[in-house]
């Protein structure tokens, strides 16, 4: 994980562009691993911890409605996380993590389902986590199901922030593109 901090930070603060990130399960563990890079402080603009699903509502900018309809697991709630964060901290990507890490299902979903969002302020986009940690382990396919991260809380945990680092790359590898 910490080297996909760092390629993150580095890159980041070479294109001079920002984070903020908006944590659920993962309770701070992104932020806290971005942290851990030196020169993090050009990128990392801040971040909040909104593990309570009501808090997705009050602090997350997430609406009610969507949470009552999507739940508090959703790529929907992802994407409201990533866009509500980005503007609040004046980030230039906000990025999002809500899912299950466990020991029991949540509002009906598997334990080992996470959704990334990411927002840009011109697309807020979400994508399972287990998905965007095959296509970087695999040569890049595309996983035609519903991959669901293994493992134990921590395990689950962990492989989500690695799987949000490589979101991160991946959104700056395209900003890289079409964003300059």
């Amino acid at each position: 994980m910490s080297e996909a901090a760092r390629r993150v930070v580095h890159g980041f603060s070479s294109a001079g562009v920002t984070i903020a990130c908006a944590e659920s399960l993962t309770a701070g563990l992104l932020s806290a691993t971005v942290a851990t890079v030196p020169g993090a402080s050009a990128v990392l603009r801040g971040g909040i911890v909104v593990y309570a699903t009501e808090l997705k509502a009050s602090l997350g900018g997430v609406p009610r409605d969507v949470l009552d309809a999507d739940g508090a697991v959703a790529p929907t709630t992802a994407r409201y996380l990533a866009a509500h964060i980005r503007e609040a901290c004046g980030a230039t990507l906000g990025v999002a993590l809500t899912g299950v890490a466990g020991p029991e299902p949540q509002e009906g979903k598997p334990v080992g389902q996470v959704f990334i969002g990411t927002a840009d302020g011109t697309k807020a986009t979400a994508q399972l986590a287990g998905n965007v940690l095959f296509r970087h382990n695999y040569a890049d396919k595309r996983a035609t199901s519903d991959i669901l991260i293994g493992g134990d809380r921590e395990t689950i945990r962990r492989l989500s922030v690695s799987a949000a680092l490589s979101s991160c790359s991946d959104w700056l590898a395209e900003f890289d593109v079409v964003g300059k």
